[in-house]
């Protein structure tokens, strides 16, 4: 088959990462640079971005068997190359006294977007799987990156370790799931997963449910549902804070997408028992989240056990979806999933912003009368971890609001109960830490907040701020654009 241009169009995003990566890697071979490699990965990341956005209004074409580019995958490629970009900014204060080479540490970042990005694309498990661990092998190499230091911060290498260890097995499980899907089906399409007639004799309803919940427990352990949760607060606490910051809002973002595409692709919720399995799941991620983030005095373990329990939020509007005419659950997912990585990105922004590689602030202590020594920090800091507990006129409101919608279309009433309640516990724990920002201190500044030290880390805390800030009084533009994609899901 002749490829021709306007067959590549639509990968352009892709490409565009693709070639960043090249360049970055050439110019790394030639001469290190810290600052040049940061500039190149900052712009790539960029125009990554922009052509995703210019492509969205018009593009929706099946890329090969593998990838489907259209205007929801083009959206999360947006989101996707955008965030990478803002983590790359935070990254270049964060690392700038760190001994030892730093340029491979965007080359890394760059490789994992690559695969974010065609995670958002796929619509075949081959896709999902070579995109799934193009961004996992990358994490590996970001969570441990300051190992070969002399004095690096708590435990990256135990923390990389652990995740390589666990996310080999889950990534195993979640082969078998395949492997039992293609011998029920004979392909490996999401559309085809259960709505083909099966090819080999014997094969019953019990098998299918088998390799959809083998399929599940695989991308539970990436989203940190409980009961696969138990990595989740070592590694957020061992990695340096920018490659925590990626695995919390990209990871996860990215691996949605896919389970989202895979349930609304198949008929898998038309078994009850997969149903159930989905509900319980949702629940002991709500209530273990929340529940444990309250016994935490580490901010990043905190942030983690809050990520388990927005990802079971989450999944209540997955099982709504097949309860609900329409693409209000679909709508309902992509808006908290945008709102959950600017809130994410924010809170773990200011942190990053505070921290260097020499020296991270992670516990709830150090930041003890933030508001008295920088107003502004502990401004962006309280509007973040607001929005999280989901207070109105932010974006986290409007996300969880949506996700509530969601639920009472679909009378989930037990599931919306374990919401409210994890919602409860969450506002203690979130304002908790607003409080400890208001104490009164008497002891010398800790960290240096100078603005002229990281004003391009400054300036996208103002950008995340008026997005969380203005979608949460004025959503209509957001959620009118999110109406339009959420069709092609």
């Amino acid at each position: 088959m002749d490829i021709t241009l306007a067959d590549l169009i639509p990968l352009l995003p892709l490409l565009v990462t693709t070639g960043t990566a090249v360049v970055a890697m050439i110019t790394i071979g030639i001469k290190r640079d810290y600052g040049l490699t940061a500039v190149i990965t900052i712009i790539g990341l960029l125009f990554a971005a922009l052509s995703a956005a210019y492509l969205m209004p018009n593009t929706n074409s099946q890329v090969t068997p593998l990838m489907v580019v259209d205007q929801y995958s083009l959206f999360f490629t947006v989101v996707t190359c955008a965030t990478a970009m803002f983590i790359a900014i935070f990254s270049y204060s964060y690392l700038a006294n760190l001994d030892d080479h730093k340029e491979e540490y965007y080359l890394l970042l760059v490789i994992a977007t690559i695969g974010a990005i065609v995670m958002v694309s796929s619509n075949h498990f081959v896709s999902t799987i070579l995109g799934l661990e193009t961004l996992s092998m990358s994490l590996y190499g970001m969570v441990a990156y300051p190992v070969h230091v002399k004095k690096p911060l708590k435990f990256p290498l135990e923390a990389s370790v652990k995740y390589l260890v666990l996310s080999a097995a889950a990534s195993g499980i979640l082969l078998f799931g395949i492997a039992l899907i293609y011998a029920q089906t004979g392909t490996l399409e999401f559309a085809s997963v259960v709505n083909v007639p099966n090819i080999t004799e014997g094969l019953d309803d019990g098998f299918t449910i088998t390799a959809l919940v083998l399929v599940f427990v695989g991308i539970a352990f990436k989203l940190s549902l409980a009961p696969f949760h138990m990595w989740t607060p070592d590694v957020y606490e061992g990695a340096p804070l920018p490659a925590t910051t990626y695995l919390a809002t990209i990871g996860k973002a990215a691996m949605f997408v896919v389970l989202l595409r895979l349930i609304e692709a198949s008929e898998a919720l038309t078994f009850n028992s997969f149903i159930l399995v989905i509900s319980l799941v949702a629940t002991a991620s709500i209530l273990a989240g929340n529940l444990l983030a309250l016994f935490q005095r580490s901010l990043k373990r905190v942030l983690a056990y809050s990520s388990i329990a927005h990802m079971g939020y989450l999944l209540i509007a997955v099982v709504a979806s097949y309860f609900v005419q329409g693409s209000i659950s679909v709508e309902a997912v992509t808006i908290y999933l945008v709102a959950y990585m600017i809130m994410s990105a924010g809170a773990f922004g200011v942190a990053t912003v505070a921290s260097s590689s020499e020296q991270e602030f992670d516990r709830i202590e150090d930041y003890k009368g933030l508001f008295w020594r920088s107003p502004w920090l502990a401004a962006v800091f309280t509007a973040m971890l607001l929005s999280l507990a989901g207070i109105p006129l932010t974006v986290g409101f409007i996300g969880k609001f949506y996700i509530f919608f969601a639920g009472v279309e679909a009378a989930l009433w037990i599931l919306l109960a374990v919401l409210i309640v994890g919602s409860g516990i969450g506002l203690y724990y979130y304002l908790r830490i607003v409080y400890c920002m208001l104490l009164a201190v008497d002891v010398e500044q800790k960290f240096d907040i100078a603005l002229g030290r990281n004003i391009s880390s400054h300036a996208v805390l103002v950008f995340l701020l008026v997005l969380l800030i203005g979608f949460g009084v004025y959503p209509a533009p957001l959620m009118a654009m999110i109406e339009t994609i959420s069709t092609y899901i």
